[in-house]
C-alpha cells in the first residue's frame, strides 16, 4: 500500500480513501493519517466531488481573471482540459471531477478555475507572486519533490483552487487515477494587524489606488504586518501518503497559487482573513474619518466681512478722486519680429495698434465707435487703416485675406476702403445703400448746379448724374454730396473728393466747371 511514498511517485488511492467527505468550503481533510492506521477503513471521501458536475466550475469574476487566461476550446469555445493518461481513461469515472463550487462563493470564499498547462519554470511575474514562491522554496525540505512539483503545475494538474481565510484548497491529479485532496494553510491576522495595514493603507491614496489596479505595493507590504509568508509559513497536507514538506502535489498546488496572487493582490489579503469588499469598505470608512478629524481639527474658516450695525450707520461718504487725465495719443506698439511660420510683423503691428486706439477713445469719449460695426464694416475699417495708397503687395495680402473672411471679393473691398476714407461709415453707406431722400434739399440741387454753368444732372433715388455718365453726386443720410467718377459709359463709380454740403463745392476737387 505505501511502498511507492518517495518524492518520484504517487500513493495507492486506498491510501487516501480514510479522508472523509467535506461537510464545507473550509473543510480540511484529516484523515490522512488514519487511513494509514486502517488501510482497510475505506470511506470515499472523494465520493462527494464526484457528485460536483464539471460543469459548476464556470470562469472566475473579472476581477478575479489571473493574468494567465485559460487557452480556449476550438470546438466548444470553454477552457482546453488537461491531459489525462490513457492508463487512466477506464477508471475516470471513479475520480473525482472537479471540488469546485462557485455558487457557493461569497466574500470570504472564492473559487478559481484551473490553469491551462503552460511552459517554463515562471509561475510568477510580480515581485510578491515571487515572494510567495520564494517562501515556499525556502522553506521545503526536498528539492526534488519542488521539481516534481512544478511539473504538474505545468501540465495542468492542478484543479479549481478555492480560496478561503487561511486556507488554499484544491485537488492535484497525480500518476494515479483517483487525484490528492491539497490544502496549504497560513495563519491569519488578527484585529491589531489589520488596523495596522489600514492605516498604512490610508495614509497614502497612492496604496489604495494600487490596490484597486490589481497592484500590491512594497511600501504597504512592508509596513510592519506579515502579509507575505516566509520560509515555513506555509504548512501544506496532501491526502497522499508521501510526508515530505511539501510533496509534490502541495508544491504544485503552492505554484498555481503564485499565479492567482500574481493576477490579483487581494487573494493574498482573503488568505490573511479579509476579503476584498470587506477592506475597501473599511478603507473608505477610515479616509473619511481622518478627513473628518482633519476638517474639524483646522476649524471653520473665519468669514470675511463687517458688523450690519456699521453698514447701517449713515456716514459721509468721502468724494471720490477725479480720474486721470487719458494720455494725448494713443502711441505706438513695439515692434513684433518675423520668425519663420510665424504671423506676419506688420499685421500684429496693425492690429496692436487699432486695439490701442480703441482704447484711447473708450477711455477718452467713454463709448467704442467701433463697437456697432459688422463685421464686414470693421473689416474695411482695418483695410482703411493701412498707411499708403495703393496696392502694394503688402496690402493685396491683406486685402485678400480681409475680403476673403467676409465674403467679399479684393476689388470691393479696396472700392469700400475708397468710401471709408471719403465719409467713414456714412461714406460706406453712401456707396452701398441706395435711398429715397425727401423734398428739399436734393430738389434744390439741379438748379444750384445749373446755376453754377453745369449741365443738367439725371436724378435717380439719392443719385445725380452728368449727362456724359462720368460725374456723380450723392446724397448721404447725413445731409452732405458725396462725388464719385467713372469710365464714360462704364457705370464704374468709385468715391472721390471730400464731402459738401453744397453740391457744387462736393464737385470742387474734381475740376472747374468747365472741365465738367
Amino acid at each position: 500500500m505505501r511502498a511507492d511514498v518517495s518524492a518520484g511517485g504517487d500513493a495507492d488511492p486506498v491510501a487516501q480513501a480514510g479522508d472523509p467527505a467535506p461537510r464545507g468550503p473550509d473543510f480540511v481533510a484529516r484523515a490522512d493519517t488514519s487511513s494509514r492506521r486502517d488501510p482497510g477503513s475505506v470511506a470515499h471521501a472523494d465520493d462527494w466531488a464526484t457528485r460536483v458536475p464539471a460543469s459548476v466550475v464556470t470562469p472566475a469574476p473579472d476581477y478575479a481573471t489571473p493574468r494567465h487566461p485559460a487557452p480556449q476550446s476550438p470546438a466548444t469555445g470553454g477552457p482546453t482540459p488537461a491531459a489525462t493518461p490513457a492508463s487512466h481513461t477506464s477508471r475516470s469515472s471513479r475520480s473525482p471531477r472537479s471540488m469546485a463550487a462557485p455558487a457557493r462563493d461569497h466574500e470570504l470564499r472564492r473559487t478559481f478555475p484551473p490553469f491551462p498547462p503552460r511552459g517554463g519554470d515562471r509561475f510568477a511575474e510580480s515581485w510578491w507572486g515571487n515572494a510567495w514562491v520564494g517562501a515556499l522554496e525556502q522553506g521545503a525540505l526536498d528539492v526534488k519533490r519542488l521539481e516534481r512539483g512544478r511539473g504538474y503545475a505545468g501540465q495542468g494538474h492542478v484543479d479549481a483552487i478555492t480560496v478561503t481565510p487561511g486556507l488554499v484548497l484544491a485537488y492535484v491529479q497525480g500518476s494515479r487515477p483517483r487525484p490528492y485532496r491539497v490544502q496549504v494553510r497560513l495563519r491569519t491576522l488578527d484585529d491589531t494587524d489589520w488596523d495596522r495595514f489600514l492605516d498604512a493603507a490610508a495614509d497614502r491614496p497612492g496604496h489604495i489606488a494600487a490596490l484597486l489596479d490589481k497592484e500590491m505595493p512594497q511600501s504597504l507590504a512592508e509596513c510592519g504586518v506579515p502579509l507575505l509568508p516566509g520560509p515555513g509559513d506555509l504548512e501544506p497536507r496532501c491526502s497522499c501518503p508521501d510526508h515530505g514538506h511539501p510533496c509534490k502535489h502541495a508544491a504544485a498546488l503552492c505554484y498555481q497559487t503564485a499565479r492567482l496572487l500574481d493576477a490579483d493582490p487581494f487573494v493574498l489579503l482573503l488568505l490573511r482573513g479579509r476579503g476584498e469588499r470587506e477592506l475597501l469598505d473599511a478603507l473608505s470608512r477610515l479616509s473619511a474619518t481622518r478627513a473628518a478629524r482633519a476638517a474639524r481639527e483646522r476649524g471653520p474658516a473665519p468669514l470675511p466681512g463687517v458688523r450690519a450695525a456699521e453698514v447701517l450707520a449713515s456716514r459721509a461718504l468721502r468724494p471720490l478722486p477725479a480720474p486721470l487725465p487719458p494720455p494725448a495719443h494713443p502711441e505706438q506698439p513695439p515692434a513684433y519680429p518675423a520668425s519663420p511660420g510665424g504671423p506676419d510683423p506688420f499685421a500684429l503691428d496693425q492690429l496692436a495698434t487699432d486695439a490701442a486706439a480703441r482704447a484711447h477713445a473708450l477711455l477718452s469719449t467713454g463709448r467704442d465707435p467701433v463697437g456697432r460695426l459688422t463685421f464686414w464694416q470693421d473689416a474695411v475699417r482695418l483695410a482703411a487703416a493701412r498707411p499708403g495708397a495703393g496696392l502694394t503687395a503688402g496690402t493685396r495680402a491683406l486685402y485678400s485675406s480681409l475680403a476673403g473672411a467676409a465674403g467679399r471679393t479684393p476689388s470691393e473691398l479696396a472700392r469700400a476702403v475708397a468710401a471709408w476714407r471719403q465719409g467713414e461709415l456714412e461714406g460706406l453707406a453712401v456707396l452701398e445703400e441706395p435711398w429715397d431722400p425727401p423734398a428739399g434739399r436734393f430738389d434744390r440741387a439741379r438748379p444750384l448746379l445749373l446755376a453754377a454753368d453745369l449741365p443738367a444732372f439725371r436724378p435717380w433715388r439719392n443719385h445725380l448724374t452728368h449727362p456724359q455718365g462720368h460725374v456723380q453726386l450723392r446724397l448721404g443720410r447725413d445731409g452732405l454730396w458725396y462725388a464719385y467718377e467713372s469710365e464714360p459709359g462704364h457705370d464704374d463709380w468709385w468715391p472721390r473728393g471730400t464731402p459738401d454740403l453744397d453740391p457744387v463745392g462736393a464737385l470742387t476737387g474734381l475740376g472747374l466747371p468747365s472741365d465738367l
